[in-house]
Order: C-alpha cells, then structure tokens, then sequence
C-alpha cells in the first residue's frame, strides 16, 4: 500500500492509554452507539480507522483534546454479539498526524489527517537488534508486569519478530499515557527499545525499594 491512497479524512477512536502500532493487531469491543455508528460506516466502505489518545485520561468530556500522532488501523475481522456489540480485530497500518478536525453531522469525530513523516511504517526493515539486546528490559517488564497484576505469555512473545515483540509490550505495558505516546512517537525500533528502557528505568527505581533491577 502506498501513502497516496491512503484517506486524508479518517473517523476516530480516541481510548486513553491504549495504543496501536503498525504491523500489529488488536482486538476491540465496541458498545458504545457512536461507535458502532462508526463501525457501521467503516464496514461500508474502507474498513479503516484511526485510534489515537486523548491529552488527559481523566478527561471524560465528549470531545477531549487529542495527541497529535495516532495510527491508522483497518478491520480485519468483525462480529457481531447478540447483545448489539462489535467484536472487531483492528490490524495496525501506518502512523498519521492529525491536522484538524473536520465538523460532520456524525456522531462520532473525524480528522483530517497527513501521513507524510510515516511511510516507512510500511517497509520491512531489518532492524539491527537482537533478543539478547533485549534481556534486561524483558527481566526489568516481567517484574513489573507482576508487581502490577499483568499476565504475559512471553514464551509466545519470543517466537515473534522483534518488532512485534516490542509492540506487544508496548501496547501491553502498565505505563502511564503519556509514556505510551512517547513509545508511539518513536521514530523506529530502536528507537522505542530504547524508550522503553528509560520508562522502565524510573519504574524499577520507584516501585523496588529505590534500587534498580540488576
């Protein structure tokens, strides 16, 4: 896929801490009327959404103030509850940033959006990085990953690719909003191994008696 066709209009779903990233999917349960209005749409014509937080997650206005960057996803399975719901697995496919909001008779928001600064999210490339680069921040995330309550199966995390992996946790992790969004702005994977590494660092420092894991 190529950044030209890409929409330059995109409706929205704006869930605080809560993330996506390219060449990942997750899976979404939709409840809420405007977003099953917007389910509805997308279904109809190109199944593409964007997720994207807002500033404050204790802001709990109808139309909080959002980030900048979020990333497009698009429906790759849907299903419906016989409660009214929507089951839908959302794969993750470029990031975007957001240039205004576009007023709209729909119930739900809609941004116009420029994918410019992101087109590598669709190339393959080799990063230069190993498991074994990863080993202290996989001992360093489990211990808080339990601490804080979380279940990962990192034996099956291991049998993915590296950026995969890396996303998972990113998307998994405990960490704070704000902290996610820097991980999403992330220029590449490196870039966000690293990220996450600082943010564990400050957590690791606070949460274990004001030592870090060795």
């Amino acid at each position: 896929m190529i950044t030209e066709n890409l929409p330059k209009k995109i409706p929205i779903f704006p869930l605080s801490n809560f993330i996506i990233f390219p060449k990942t999917t997750v899976p979404l349960n939709i409840f809420e009327p405007r977003y099953i209005d917007m389910v509805n749409d997308c279904m109809k014509s190109n199944k593409m959404i964007g997720m994207i937080q807002p500033k404050n997650s204790k802001n709990n206005q109808l139309n909080p103030e959002l980030h900048e960057v979020g990333c497009l996803g698009k429906i790759t399975s849907f299903k419906e509850t016989d409660d009214g719901r929507y089951l839908i697995e959302l794969k993750g496919l470029i990031r975007f940033k957001a240039i205004k909001e576009i007023q709209t008779s729909n119930k739900y928001r809609i941004l116009e959006v420029n994918f410019d600064k992101y087109h590598d999210d669709f190339i393959n490339r080799k990063e230069n990085l190993e498991f074994s680069d990863l080993e202290l921040i996989f001992k360093d995330l489990r211990s808080l990953f339990e601490k804080r309550g979380f279940i990962i199966n990192w034996k099956a995390l291991e049998k993915q690719s590296l950026d995969e992996t890396i996303n998972a946790l990113a998307m998994a992790s405990p960490f704070s909003l704000e902290e996610k969004q820097v991980l999403l702005e992330a220029e590449n994977l490196g870039e966000r191994k690293k990220k996450i590494s600082e943010i564990l660092s400050t957590y690791t420092f606070d949460d274990f008696n004001n030592t870090t894991i060795q």
